[in-house]
């Protein structure tokens, strides 16, 4: 399709969903799906067609779940493009996608808004404008509420996906972390039969554990050590290492957390196991906390020792 014919569709597509009609709007944005599915050049070219994005915008609080479908995947593929994530990321779309992530009865739509969530918060500059715009926290209260809930776990699978993004930006991690995520990600790992599920929970685990805030909270939480040690006797690889990662922090901050290893019997022995039998990456970490777990119990011989002399 030539460069001339492509724009004489896309203004014909803005007038179609600027319509008063669902089918036309309909219509339209299927057209706008389509064009912009494939070419990052299309992309560029509707964004800078003038009230198609703040139109979208608007669409995704439609009524019609199709509609909010649409236009939510117009956006999604926009964001693709690199150069257009900052423009897409208004404060307008952001509390657009807000509210569809805590509200919209569209599984398509909710998993739609997160995927969007995590393209636009790649770019570092616009994970500030979420934090400030709540959508951390709403993101938490999300995944606690499909958690309690039997549904779909794709939908957890996307919202994850977007708090893991988010979390990279320290300020985000705080807000996270304000709102609960630790107690409601440990909830994951220990209740969900998905191991990919469990996996991907341990991993935003351990980016929260990067500072102050989540390795805190991690450190109150009780018996943490023997969660991670049900983790490491999974088959699951991602969520060995994943756990391993957390206890390597865990140590690393307190030798309290090595102590309390110590007590469990079977600490050793899995570590020792993971060791020689884990992927390269997980006997990599499994080789530094058999290293942390030596120095301390030799430390801890060394203490009684010159006591009893």
């Amino acid at each position: 399709m030539s460069a001339s014919r492509i724009f004489d569709t896309m203004n014909e597509c803005l007038t179609l969903i600027q319509s008063d009609s669902p089918e036309a709007q309909e219509k339209g944005l299927q057209t706008l799906a389509a064009i912009t599915k494939v070419s990052p050049q299309n992309r560029t070219w509707v964004a800078q067609t003038e009230g198609v994005i703040p139109t979208l915008a608007t669409l995704t609080n439609a009524s019609s779940p199709i509609l909010q479908t649409l236009s939510l995947l117009i956006l999604f593929n926009l964001s693709l493009n690199p150069d257009l994530k900052q423009s897409l990321a208004d404060m307008d779309t952001i509390h657009y996608l807000n509210s569809l992530i805590t509200s919209s009865t569209s599984h398509d739509s909710c998993k739609l808004a997160s995927s969007l969530v995590c393209s636009l918060a790649m770019l570092d500059k616009n994970k500030a404008k979420f934090g400030v715009a709540g959508t951390v926290q709403l993101v938490v209260m999300a995944i606690k509420k499909i958690e309690s809930s039997v549904d779909s776990e794709s939908d957890i699978h996307h919202l994850l996906s977007s708090l893991a993004e988010l979390v990279l930006f320290h300020g985000n991690c705080t807000l996270a972390v304000r709102a609960g995520a630790v107690p409601v990600l440990l909830q994951l790992v220990q209740g969900a039969d998905n191991e990919d599920l469990v996996g991907t929970s341990l991993t935003v685990l351990g980016l929260l554990t990067r500072f102050d805030e989540g390795l805190n909270a991690l450190k109150k939480t009780n018996q943490i050590i023997g969660s991670m040690l049900s983790v490491l006797k999974g088959r699951s690889l991602l969520s060995k290492e994943g756990a391993a990662d957390i206890l390597l922090r865990l140590f690393d901050d307190s030798e309290e957390c090595v102590a309390e290893a110590l007590m469990l019997p079977e600490f050793s022995t899995v570590i020792a196991n993971l060791s020689v039998r884990g992927s390269a990456r997980v006997r990599d970490k499994a080789d530094l906390l058999m290293k942390k777990i030596a120095k301390v119990s030799l430390d801890a011989n060394m203490e009684a020792s010159s006591l009893y002399v």
